[in-house]
């Protein structure tokens, strides 16, 4: 590998980017039955408080990251930006209520998150979002389109990774120009490129 495709490793697309194919027993669930447990973890780190329950929530979504054999560097990539803000909210807890309560919020959110991240890693987009249009059916005596909300939802789950690559491409363009530390050479065409698409 050389040193510029080390450059150019894929960028962070997030959760929403995370779906890799597979046969585990996660891959083979139906989305409500996952939406339903991710429900039911929420509930949870709601419900129960102290530390020893948030590290029992924690070691839960482990265990399903591991169930679905989620690749530990392209997750641990993803959830970066999750790790850093729960570190930052777990100081400003630590400061203001105690070291019990900093690593039970920093804990929980992390739980939260990597569970959300198991079941869009776990799940194609089109089953989810045939899912969600099953279940936005009863909406439809309202005059709410399920069909409309599944579309708009799947165009934002496509767009979102699109928009990160393209951040990279104009961020690696800047780099080659020795203007990495412009921002007007990176927002502006990142902006561009955002209204364009």
């Amino acid at each position: 590998m050389t040193r510029r495709d080390r450059h150019l490793r894929p960028p962070w697309a997030g959760p929403l980017g995370l779906y890799h194919a597979g046969d585990t027993p996660l891959h083979r669930a139906s989305p409500g039955v996952k939406a339903a447990a991710l429900a039911v973890l929420g509930i949870a780190v709601v419900a129960l408080t102290g530390p020893a329950s948030a590290v029992a929530l924690l070691g839960v979504a482990l265990v399903a990251a591991a169930v679905g054999r989620l690749p530990v560097a392209p997750t641990a990539r993803a959830l970066l930006p999750v790790l850093v803000t729960a570190g930052v909210v777990a100081a400003y807890q630590l400061w203001q209520r105690g070291p019990a309560t900093a690593l039970e919020v920093g804990l929980d959110l992390v739980s939260l998150v990597l569970a959300a991240t198991v079941v869009t890693a776990t799940t194609r987009a089109d089953r989810m979002l045939d899912a969600l249009t099953r279940a936005l059916r009863p909406l439809g005596r309202l005059g709410l389109r399920p069909d409309l909300v599944a579309l708009a939802l799947g165009l934002m789950i496509r767009t979102v990774p699109e928009l990160a690559r393209s951040a990279a491409e104009v961020r690696d363009a800047a780099r080659a120009r020795g203007l990495e530390r412009e921002p007007r050479a990176v927002v502006v065409p990142v902006a561009l490129r955002a209204v364009g698409r």
